[in-house]
């Protein structure tokens, strides 16, 4: 039983020293000198940083980030990517929660950070890089760790307005990849192509699964999602196999056509995630792959990545929902009502709450928060049992696989009733000619906007929904958008919906 992830990558690069472990555009490093430079930079790391300690990493993903992720752990520490493009308030906010004033960056960000006004103390990667390494140090170091160190914090969204770190130890990223890389069967002879931002927990699924396995790890440019033909040109060249990606960049090229250009067969497994997945783009991958797996995955930060699962035979027909799934191997995924009783029928609707050794530490620096949400299971009072609620909606159907419904903070109060806007958005999904949509609530006009991708007329959606729904279930207005809005993870940009209608853009 391995307690620290340095153990994935010291056995592959024991076993695969020579082969590449991970590439971007510049540069590519192999096993042995990603474990070489990790060593140098957690011995220029280490007595700075105490351990178990928070280490804010100023830079874009790439092949030197990895290398300081993994020097970083070398030093008994954890990393947190904070990515510099980000407004200097949120980055403020982020360093004030992680209680630092020191970052690791490269001197190829110096401009940015001298242009954000950044004071605190910087470590320069290529000054940590040419510390020699000091094995006696980083094995003392080692001697210490637990594998229940935290790895690294990842900072979402929080409702107050200021980001939470969901800080997650070795153990839950352990005892999740082995399980993920086993079931998708993950092997040295993949090429893994990476799209998630490495502030993203989708792409630990990446980064690990690659270290685990001695797979390929090729970091696609940022700039290809914009252009589907070269995305499409660089799957081929590089003979990628295994696709993690959000649901967004998987519509971006369906969306654009781009498998009328080319089809990338070297694909052989789709997992997606992050979003409901559309029937009409899951149909045109399915038909375009059509002996590549496609797995639909669900899960939030909070649990390391992802809790349940659903192979995907065929693409679902005249709207049915896709199912969520079954638990990943070691966690439990149930249901509970308002009054914290079990769900077990067929229909009902409850939260989401996941328990098992993949849940996170917490939210760092944030033991208010981290009480709301990883609280003891109320189904359990013989013995201490946490367990994280999602606040997602799902339901079991008559077939006994669990669906996701929706966000339970979707769910909104208009015209007296209580309306989950998740519903409405599966309700446009299911209209033939419309591809994603997407609904929200602009409380201080009490009015449901609703925006879709096609053709169809916006009085021929309005007469179609009322076909469906009650009358106070028909969004007020109905916007077309060639393109959705995108957050930087990869999900529909609501707010940026919103103050496009506020400002008339649409």
């Amino acid at each position: 039983m391995i307690k620290n992830i340095l153990e994935y990558l010291e056995a592959s690069a024991g076993r695969y020293p020579d082969k590449t472990a991970f590439a971007d555009q510049e540069r590519s490093c192999t096993f042995e000198e990603l474990l070489k430079r990790a060593h140098r930079i957690g011995s220029g790391l280490a007595g700075r940083i105490p351990p178990r300690r928070p280490v804010p990493v100023l830079m874009e993903k790439g092949v030197d980030t990895i290398a300081v992720f993994m020097g970083i752990v070398c030093a008994g520490c954890f990393y947190t990517l904070v990515d510099i493009r980000q407004p200097e308030t949120r980055i403020r906010q982020i360093l004030a929660a992680l209680e630092t004033e020191t970052v690791i960056s490269s001197r190829a960000y110096a401009v940015q950070l001298e242009k954000m006004g950044f004071s605190g103390q910087v470590l320069w990667l290529e000054e940590l890089d040419a510390v020699p390494a000091d094995e006696a140090l980083l094995k003392e170091i080692r001697s210490g760790a637990r594998d229940t160190d935290p790895l690294y914090g990842i900072f979402t969204s929080g409702s107050t307005g200021v980001p939470k770190g969901v800080v997650v130890c070795h153990r839950s990223v352990i005892d999740f990849i082995d399980h993920f890389t086993e079931l998708f069967g993950i092997t040295r002879q993949d090429v893994i192509g990476n799209q998630a931002p490495w502030d993203f927990d989708v792409s630990v699924k990446d980064i690990y699964s690659g270290l685990k396995t001695g797979a390929e790890v090729q970091i696609i440019p940022k700039k290809l999602f914009s252009f589907p033909v070269e995305l499409l040109d660089f799957l081929c060249e590089h003979r990628v196999t295994t696709l993690i990606w959000a649901v967004s960049a998987l519509c971006i090229i369906t969306t654009l056509h781009g498998f009328d250009y080319r089809i990338p067969d070297s694909v052989k497994r789709v997992l997606f995630s992050g979003e409901v997945m559309p029937q009409k783009h899951l149909r045109q991958w399915m038909q375009a792959l059509p002996r590549a797996e496609f797995v639909n995955l669900y899960g939030p930060t909070e649990i390391t990545c992802n809790c349940t699962y659903y192979r995907v035979k065929r693409a679902p027909e005249n709207g049915a929902p896709l199912p969520i799934g079954r638990p990943f191997p070691n966690e439990t995924v149930f249901l509970l009502d308002e009054e914290d009783h079990e769900i077990t029928v067929p229909g009902k609707k409850g939260e989401i709450c996941v328990a098992g050794t993949a849940l996170a530490l917490g939210y760092y620096n944030n033991p208010e928060q981290t009480r709301k949400v990883f609280v003891q299971n109320p189904l359990n009072s013989r013995y201490p049992e946490k367990i994280y609620r999602t606040g997602d909606l799902g339901y079991y159907g008559e077939d006994r696989e669990l669906y996701f419904a929706s966000r339970k903070d979707f769910q909104i109060k208009h015209m007296g009733h209580r309306i989950e806007l998740g519903e409405i958005e599966a309700a446009m999904g299911r209209i033939a000619g419309i591809g994603r949509c997407c609904c929200i609530f602009d409380g201080e006009k009490n009015r449901m906007e609703a925006f879709y991708e096609g053709d169809l007329e916006k009085r021929q959606i309005k007469k179609i929904l009322g076909m469906q729904l009650p009358a106070f279930m028909i969004p007020n207005g109905f916007h077309r958008v060639d393109c959705f809005p995108l957050t930087k993870n990869g999900k529909t940009d609501r707010e940026e919906l919103k103050r496009m209608v506020k400002e008339g853009i649409l």
